[in-house]
């Protein structure tokens, strides 16, 4: 990938962790899961597998980096260590779970923690994971190409329909597949 991890950089000196209070049962089983190794997309627990339990829409889902820099916890609140910062504002980001105000998300490498739900946007973007995809005119493989871009560039997604999405960024605009992209779920529609 084309820098785009290079923007993660390991934040555990920004703040103190939970210290030597006794955790609730709750919150050690919280904490006890945002620290286990992020796991592959296709092995998110069944539990995992359905709506929030505060918003109520669908897990897991997909959202984008509002700012140009986020603290990523080991746990959902402030209190948790910071274990990463993502610096890349319209990142796309997996939510796996939330529990009040924080989410739990994980990027295309699989790391990830608790951020602050204010830190995220619905508007979508998608990183391209084919290198030098072809941006199409129109959602068919034969249609005229437009542009094409390098792996790691992440792009706007506008809308996805039919198994394509129309992307831009940069002065480009185009169809690709969704499964040239991470940021959007297999056969994904919206507008």
């Amino acid at each position: 990938m084309r820098g785009w991890m290079a923007a993660m950089a390991a934040a555990a000196a920004l703040a103190a962790g939970a210290g030597g209070a006794a955790l609730g049962q709750e919150a050690a089983e919280i904490a006890a899961a945002a620290t286990a190794s992020p796991a592959a997309p296709a092995a998110i627990p069944d539990a995992l597998r359905d709506t929030g339990r505060v918003t109520g829409r669908p897990l897991p889902r997909f959202a984008a980096l509002k700012r140009d820099r986020a603290r990523v916890r080991r746990g959902p609140g402030t209190n948790y260590r910071v274990d990463w910062v993502f610096v890349q504002r319209g990142m796309p980001l997996e939510i796996v779970a939330e529990h009040g105000n924080w989410r739990r998300v994980r990027d295309v490498e699989g790391a990830g923690g608790w951020v602050h739900y204010a830190l995220l946007t619905g508007r979508r973007s998608a990183l391209v994971m084919d290198d030098m995809l072809p941006l199409r005119a129109r959602p068919n493989g034969a249609a005229t190409e437009t542009a094409r871009a390098e792996a790691g560039a992440l792009l706007t997604a506008e809308r996805c329909e039919g198994g394509w999405c129309r992307l831009s960024g940069e002065g480009a605009r185009g169809w690709a597949p969704q499964d040239a992209l991470w940021g959007v779920k297999p056969g994904e529609t919206f507008d």
